[in-house]
């Protein structure tokens, strides 16, 4: 069975699993209990082991025993059992047996080596303490001016650091062989003496043992040969759980002489969606009452690993296929199989007249005209849909805003790389969009850009990364969605990647000229490769892409085309991953993963089988950007109505209803000079030119400040808010700008009070202009009341007014 298959089955399968409150009453229906490990072996610094017990029942379905079943030792002198962790004891040989309803279960626990305390090795036994207790944090002893005089490196990065700093400074109060317990590192720790950061562990923890030990055998280093992690594991790697429910982990790591050991109570647990489920510093995880899926990220000394959480929606049948939602293309296939999983109904398709709003909005940033909602409405024809597709995707306006967006990405900011490269840089990123040219050629033509960057746009983009570092973590997040800002100092937490791999990406930069040839132009070029040092240790890096080789290039050879093309090549996964996703994202709501540039095996995507799908249609398109985005906007996905049903209406994960969303500042303003009929001034624009036009983002404009337009300060579209505030709103309300605009003689007000309609034809024109439907029967009735009972242009203006400060009007639905 493939992988996918067997994902959806354990899913199927285990939809009936019981909830915490219904375990008691049910043990009877388990049918037989799984214990892992099958065999207990304590021994050495292997103290501890996690016990996770499985109850399975006769359908397959499985459930997390391991807190409700009565664990017991035949010979109790062995070991000791608290919360399904069995500590040893002394050495001996005895069984356990595992009691949950009818089922019985019993295996052996073997203590054996565990009289004398093995040698501690600092960086493998003792640092991972410091990162499971946060003491190594960046709010802790790990910020760069440390806490109170005692400062350690960033989750551990700089081991022999960090043993200098317990070991040779404090005068010794830090660690006192003489008196164990009266050691600053023992005594803060286990509340003996005050700690701001309050009691980390109690004296009887098996931490606190390791940390006695390490004093009492002289605060070693440790032998130089001795063995380091090379993997962790986590089990299960995959639970379907019931919402306020609970599952135990089991982390095992294995060192690279090939031993194992079990490190569930030294690991640290977090969740990239803690409301859907969170995991304590014990590995249980517990659920909260929202259906969904999250990732329990585990790290220990550098490695990670991830348990896959899916809680489908309680009480609810899996759902029955619309004869509507076909087969046709394939992502409603896709997002079907999760809502099956997670037995969630998605929304009825949404009507003709949201359909061309949001597509107009999310491709073009324009809202569609009068006539063109009439028309699109009255049309019959079976193909109007894909036909307005085709039409806003050539639109010149599709080109302006596009470029505005990548803009945004690519921090084309006058304020930093001047106003003629922000203008001559601007204006090749349109001529990408307008000719829709490949995006792995533009991308790459960006990297190894050089010559002057008053005539060659793409190089403008090195004016504003000055440094190695700079470049390095603006290419790794814009065309990676690789965050390597942390690998900079120390190994990112959440990942693989360490500092080597930061450095060894920096060296395709390192020695890059920028020659100034006046204030508003330079030079750039790449003299040649020059790998480049860690800084602080000065230790050199060989220069190579994540998890490559080293390069060839010698130091008369510019090494950034060799980059590029492994950046841009189909076979890397993050570059067209990531693309798929930012689209996914702009046209859809949500990005398939959070946040959209953070692509990482401990953030994995809400529909892992999508997001692939979606990255091998832009390949097989020969990176085609408009081909993904008509693919996207053909799907009923995309076409689903943003009104909620019973099953989905706490889904924001798996796009069972179309996501709501503000219209962005640029867009918004647009459409309020489109609405009124009067266009905004901009300083060295034609008039009539558009926000989504705009080329320096640095144009004063308190409107687009305060409704949060890109700052350009960093590749995250983070730079940019969508999130509606108290100010936008009194904004609206009360701008005199924007009442200027409905109250201008030349705007639509002024031509409607001039006109012959009738009070209902003014009513729906003014509806179709602003919400881009026929007016509802309590817009009709406002309408009707704020023009009868004001003079005619006095009542047009009123209910323009309410009709911009709509619901309808400022959000895409």
């Amino acid at each position: 069975m493939s992988p996918r298959l067997n994902y959806i089955a354990v899913l199927l399968c285990a939809l009936t699993c019981l909830s915490p409150s219904a375990i008691g009453r049910d043990l009877a229906a388990i049918q037989r209990v799984s214990v892992q490990p099958s065999a207990i072996e304590i021994s050495g610094q292997d103290r501890q082991q996690q016990l996770v017990v499985t109850g399975i029942r006769v359908d397959g379905s499985q459930i997390d025993l391991t807190h409700v079943a009565a664990i017991k030792l035949l010979d109790p002198s062995l070991a000791s059992v608290d919360a399904a962790l069995l500590s040893g004891l002394q050495e001996g040989e005895t069984q356990i047996r595992i009691e949950a309803g009818n089922s019985v279960a019993t295996i052996p626990l073997r203590v054996s080596n565990f009289s004398n305390y093995p040698p501690i090795h600092f960086e493998g036994d003792v640092l991972p303490l410091f990162s499971k207790l946060g003491c190594n944090s960046g709010g802790c002893h790990g910020k760069q001016s440390g806490q109170n005089g005692f400062r350690l490196s960033v989750f551990g990065s700089d081991p022999r650091a960090d043993f200098d700093a317990l070991v040779r400074e404090g005068r010794g109060r830090r660690v006192f062989p003489g008196a164990i317990e009266r050691s600053l590192i023992y005594s803060k720790a286990v509340g003996i003496s005050a700690h701001g950061g309050g009691q980390r562990m109690s004296a009887d923890s098996q931490d606190a043992q390791l940390l006695r030990e390490w004093i009492r055998q002289g605060m070693p280093w440790g032998s130089e040969q001795a063995a380091r992690v090379a993997k962790i594991t986590v089990q299960p790697r995959l639970r379907v759980m019931l919402p306020r429910s609970q599952q135990q982990l089991r982390v095992v790591a294995t060192y690279s002489d090939g031993r194992t050991r079990d490190v569930t109570r030294a690991a640290s647990y977090s969740s990239n969606e803690a409301v859907i489920s969170d995991c304590d510093s014990r590995g249980i995880i517990q659920t909260g009452k929202v259906a969904g899926e999250a990732a329990i990220t585990i790290s220990y000394m550098g490695f990670v690993d991830v348990s896959r959480i899916v809680i489908p929606q309680p009480g609810a049948t899996v759902p029955v296929r619309p004869s509507w939602f076909t087969s046709v293309n394939m992502i409603d296939d896709l997002v079907w199989n999760k809502w099956q999983q997670l037995r969630i109904a998605p929304s009825e398709l949404c009507d003709d007249a949201t359909f061309l709003r949001r597509v107009m909005v999310k491709t073009s940033g324009t809202l569609p005209g009068v006539e063109q909602v009439r028309t699109f409405t009255a049309d019959s024809s079976p193909d109007k849909r894909a036909e307005v597709i085709e039409r806003a995707l050539a639109s010149r306006e599709f080109t302006n805003y596009w470029t505005q967006r990548w803009s945004d990405i690519l921090m084309v900011n006058s304020k930093s790389i001047g106003g003629r490269g922000a203008y001559v840089f601007h204006q090749w990123i349109r001529q990408q969009i307008r000719t829709n040219r490949p995006y792995n050629e533009w991308v790459y033509d960006i990297i190894v850009a050089s010559g002057n960057s008053g005539q060659v746009g793409p190089a403008n983009f090195y004016r504003g990364q000055r440094t190695p570092e700079d470049v390095t973590r603006t290419i790794s997040q814009a065309f990676l969605g690789i965050r390597m800002d942390c690998t900079q100092c120390h190994h990112h937490p959440f990942e693989k990647w360490g500092q080597d791999d930061f450095y060894g990406l920096a060296g395709y930069f390192n020695g890059m000229t920028r020659q100034k040839l006046d204030d508003n132009r330079d030079l750039i070029y790449h003299p040649g490769h020059k790998p480049i040092s860690v800084p602080v240790v000065n230790r050199l890096v060989q220069t190579r892409p994540l998890d490559g080789v080293p390069t060839p290039a010698d130091d008369r050879t510019d090494p950034r085309p060799e980059l590029a093309k492994w950046v841009t090549s189909p076979k890397n996964p993050f570059f067209s991953r990531l693309v798929a996703n930012r689209l996914w994202k702009h046209l859809m709501g949500r990005g398939l993963v959070e946040p959209e540039d953070d692509l990482r095996e401990t953030n994995p995507p809400t529909n892992p089988e999508l997001l692939n799908h979606l990255a091998e249609t832009l390949k097989a398109s020969d990176f085609d950007l408009k081909a993904l985005m008509r693919h996207i906007l053909s799907s009923h996905a995309f076409q689903l109505s943003s009104q909620s049903t019973g099953t989905n209406y706490s889904d924001d994960q798996t796009f069972s209803h179309y996501l709501v969303r503000r219209l962005p500042a640029e867009v918004m303003l647009d459409a309020i000079c489109q609405v009124t009929g009067v266009p905004e001034s901009y300083p060295g624009h034609p008039p009539g030119a558009r926000a989504i036009e705009l080329w320096d983002n640095q144009l004063p404009s308190y409107f687009l400040d305060t409704f949060g337009r890109s700052l350009r300060e960093s590749p995250c579209e983070c730079g940019s808010s969508g999130e509606p505030t108290m100010a936008q709103a009194l904004h609206l309300l009360n701008a005199p700008e924007i009442e200027a605009k409905i109250q201008n003689d030349q705007g639509l007000v002024s031509v409607l009070s001039k006109s012959d309609d009738d009070v209902g034809e003014l009513i729906e024109h003014i509806a179709l202009v602003t919400v881009n439907r026929l007016p509802t029967a309590r817009e009709r009735k406002t309408g009707t009341r704020l023009l009868q009972n004001a003079s005619r242009r006095q009542g047009l203006e009123d209910f323009l007014w309410v009709m911009m400060n709509s619901y309808d009007f400022l959000f895409v639905k």
